[in-house]
């Protein structure tokens, strides 16, 4: 009799079209595994992805706003939850690996630094050989979880992971969904915040972008996604033409109005001033480290151990290890 791992991958058979990846067809893992009875590859991966450490971080990081004051502000796990719901959605209706897609999904940004894109830039800046949150994505992943043995995902979690941000030739279509539904997502969530934190109105908007895609964030998903999904197809993951320009100026008025906004982004400089205080602290004290880190110095090199301890720590971490180092304490004399 099955199990049902294999029961599962007969039906991905009809279930996923000559473009998707089968989970029997997986290249595989770093480190060979004898396979799950219940759950595919790709769903393995997920579960290792969701109970992962540096996942659960994603609900104290940044996506846009610093120190929001309100609870309704998107965070970095947020933005992921809506990434994922958007590429399973798109993936269903072409026939693609729901659960590949959702692997990359949930940890295409498990890389990222606290404090967001400014986190990213200061890092940037202090490693040799530069910081790309996609990158150091890839290495929590192979690297980092789990005392340093990481999550040995699938080869193609980890390359769409990998290549979020950009693509590569060998894509999968999986890859390419989520670099696509990635943007709608963040356009799209972004305006919403910066429309609740008063930075924009509805009629700073484009009148084009506002009668072309609608004026209200489910409209505006359900647009962009429809087109998406009528317009891919034979392997080509693509909007229409007349979407595609509608979403680039989309994207560059969010750039120009939110991301490089004076009132949105006002204390960003502090950010570099945070970062480079405790990275250099821990490269000049590496004895307190923790010892995890310890271990990765001794392996890969003290300014690598610094940058992965620094780009894992949350935003209020990396505030209360900078006031611990830098803010002198309070006393009192008795």
């Amino acid at each position: 009799m099955s199990c049902p791992r294999e029961l599962r991958e007969q039906l991905e058979h009809s279930l996923i079209g000559p473009y998707g990846v089968l989970s029997e067809a997986s290249a595989g893992r770093p480190q060979a595994e004898e396979p799950c009875p219940i759950r595919t590859c790709f769903q393995r991966d997920v579960d290792r992805i969701t109970h992962a450490k540096s996942f659960r971080r994603l609900k104290h990081k940044t996506q846009v706003f610093l120190q929001p004051e309100g609870d309704h502000y998107r965070t970095r796990l947020t933005h992921t939850l809506e990434v994922t719901r958007l590429a399973r959605t798109v993936a269903r209706a072409l026939r693609l690996n729901e659960d590949l897609t959702e692997a990359i999904a949930l940890g295409h940004d498990l890389g990222h630094t606290p404090f967001g894109h400014a986190g990213e830039r200061a890092l940037r800046e202090l490693m040799e050989g530069g910081f790309q949150h996609y990158e150091q994505s890839l290495r929590v992943v192979d690297r980092l979880e789990r005392e340093g043995r990481g999550l040995n995902l699938s080869y193609e979690t980890r390359m769409g992971i990998l290549n979020h941000t950009y693509g590569a030739e060998d894509d999968t279509r999986e890859a390419t969904v989520v670099r696509f539904c990635d943007r709608i997502a963040y356009i799209n969530h972004d305006l919403d915040d910066a429309l609740r934190a008063g930075i924009l109105t509805d009629e700073d908007v484009p009148a084009d972008i506002r009668e072309r895609v609608g004026t209200r964030t489910s409209v505006r998903l359900n647009s962009m996604l429809s087109d998406f999904i009528e317009n891919s197809g034979d392997g080509v993951i693509r909007m229409s033409d007349g979407m595609a320009e509608i979403f680039d100026k989309f994207h560059n008025f969010m750039y120009d109005s939110v991301y490089r906004n004076p009132t949105a982004k006002g204390e960003e400089s502090k950010v570099t001033g945070i970062l480079s205080g405790i990275f250099e602290y821990y490269i000049s004290n590496p004895d307190k480290l923790p010892e995890e880190y310890k271990n990765i110095a001794h392996e890969d090199g003290l300014r690598r151990a610094v940058c992965d301890y620094v780009a894992g720590m949350t935003d209020g971490y990396a505030m209360e290890i900078y006031s611990n180092l830098y803010i002198p304490a309070a006393w009192s004399v008795k």
